[in-house]
Formats: C-alpha cells, sequence, structure tokens
C-alpha cells in the first residue's frame, strides 16, 4: 500500500497525519498560568522591600532566586538527583504493585473480599507512623526511604484502578461475549482502554503523593536530598533555604506531573471529551 494512502486513510480516520503546531490561542492559555505566580511573587517583594513583612520570616523572592543561584552552583543538583532517584524508585514498585493488585480485585469478586479488608485498614495509617517501623525494619538506608515513597505512591493508584475497572459498561463486556472474545483479548481490547481514564488519574495522585512521602522520609533520616535541604534550613534558621527547596519540589512535581499528562493525552487521544468553555 502508497504513502499517500496509507495517510489518506490516517485521515478519513481522524488520526492526525502530523503532530500539530502549538496555536497562538495554546500558547496564549499557558501565559495565563503564569498569571497568577508572578503576581504573587511581585506582591511579596514589594510587602517585603517596604517592611511590612520582615525578611528573616519571609525572603525577599529576589533573595530567593540568589540562593537558587548559589545552590545551583553548589550541591542542589547533587540533591534533586538522590531526591528524583528516590521517586522514580518508589513510585515505580508502588505503582507497579498497585496496578496488579487492582487487576486482581477489579476482575475477582473474590480477591476483593480477601484482599480490600486489610488494604482499607492500611490506607488510613498516617505517613509519618511508617517511619519508626521502617526504620526499625530496614536501618536508615536507601531502602527504608524507597519502601515509604511506594506506600505513598500504592493507595491511590490502586483505588483508582480497581474504580475504573469495576466503572467499565457492562454493555461492553456483553458485546466482547457475544463475539466470543477470549479473556486476553477482552482485557486488551475492551477492560485496558475503557479503564485507562481511571488508571492515568491514578497514576498522577499517586506521583504527587509519592513527593510527599518523599520529604516525610527525607525529613527523618537523610544526608542529601530536596527533604534534608528543608531540614537543614530550618535547623541553621535559613527560610530562603526552605523557600528554595520547596520550589524545587514544586518544579519537579509539576514536570513529572506535565510528563504524566502529555502520555495521557496521547494515549487517550481517541476520546471525545468537553474541554470546557472560553
Amino acid at each position: 500500500m502508497s504513502s499517500s494512502r496509507v495517510e489518506s486513510l490516517n485521515a478519513e480516520a481522524g488520526a492526525p497525519v502530523e503532530a500539530a503546531a502549538p496555536t497562538p490561542s495554546r500558547w496564549r492559555g499557558r501565559l495565563k498560568g503564569l498569571v497568577v505566580p508572578v503576581a504573587i511573587l511581585v506582591l511579596l517583594e514589594i510587602v517585603v522591600r517596604i517592611g511590612w513583612v520582615h525578611s528573616y520570616q519571609m525572603p525577599a523572592p529576589s533573595e530567593i532566586f540568589t540562593t537558587l543561584t548559589d545552590l545551583a552552583n553548589g550541591a542542589l543538583w547533587k540533591h534533586i538527583s538522590a531526591s528524583l532517584l528516590r521517586v522514580l524508585s518508589g513510585f515505580g514498585i508502588g505503582a507497579g504493585l498497585a496496578l496488579l493488585f487492582a487487576a486482581w480485585v477489579g476482575l475477582s469478586r473474590e480477591a476483593e473480599a480477601y484482599l480490600e479488608p486489610t488494604f482499607a485498614g492500611l490506607r488510613s495509617i498516617p505517613s509519618l507512623a511508617w517511619v519508626p517501623l521502617l526504620l526499625l525494619w530496614l536501618g536508615i538506608g536507601e531502602t527504608s526511604k524507597i519502601v515509604l515513597i511506594a506506600i505513598g505512591a500504592f493507595f491511590p493508584v490502586y483505588l483508582n484502578g480497581v474504580a475504573a475497572i469495576r466503572g467499565i459498561d457492562r454493555k461492553l463486556v456483553e458485546v466482547g461475549k457475544m463475539y466470543r472474545f477470549s479473556q486476553r483479548q477482552m482485557i486488551l481490547h475492551l477492560f485496558l482502554p475503557a479503564a485507562l481514564p481511571g488508571l492515568f488519574t491514578g497514576l498522577r495522585s499517586g506521583l504527587s503523593l509519592a513527593w510527599m512521602f518523599l520529604v516525610a522520609a527525607e525529613l527523618i533520616a537523610a544526608t542529601k536530598g530536596l527533604g534534608y535541604l528543608l531540614s537543614d534550613g530550618r535547623e541553621t534558621s535559613r527560610p530562603d533555604i526552605v523557600l528554595a527547596a520547596i520550589i524545587v519540589l514544586a518544579l519537579l512535581g509539576k514536570i513529572s506531573d506535565g510528563v504524566l499528562a502529555m502520555l495521557e493525552k496521547r494515549f487517550l487521544a481517541w476520546r471525545d471529551t468537553f474541554k470546557g468553555n472560553g
């Protein structure tokens, strides 16, 4: 089949032949997201400079930027790489296990009867309550930190995964049975596409909690990482370091969530959903 024929078939099916370039309206939408943070920074700079807020309590944004620049020329990248490796490892383990258990519980009422009461009790335990137990069991090394992050990522992915599977339209299952789909075909062609929106919601929630649990882990026992940087700023009475670490955490969380959002948009491009007004 010729390439022109393939392109025409793709166009008829609604599949884009090439990725569309960002439109001016899309750029305007992205710029609108900067309005609030820029306004907050300008307001903070003003109130600190005129003395309404003491700089030892809330440093001016320009001072925080200077601190970030100094850290970037020093140990900041070491802390970022340590935290990023912990988050990716913990999130990968927690989300992977969560997807397996979500598929098992979602597809089997028997598994739900055995596992759901235990999981319901475990997910109500606060993150800091796990810390002393993990330190006793696993010590203060990397393993305890990664396990704590995996626990944080597990439950949002598991809950959303089970809800996504149980929310699949029963008529789709009946259609699959009518066409005599095998169990593998049912999972790949019916269950997985129908459950993907809920699974991506769970993955994004789990990644967000992974960053939160990272801070809890690094505040307790760490010699490097952004949580350690937060603790160091507190102990040395340096709010500029604390705020610089918080800003870096926010940026890393936003970037990692943006990666998942792009994957979600790519894998769910077939959806025709409401985009909002204006």
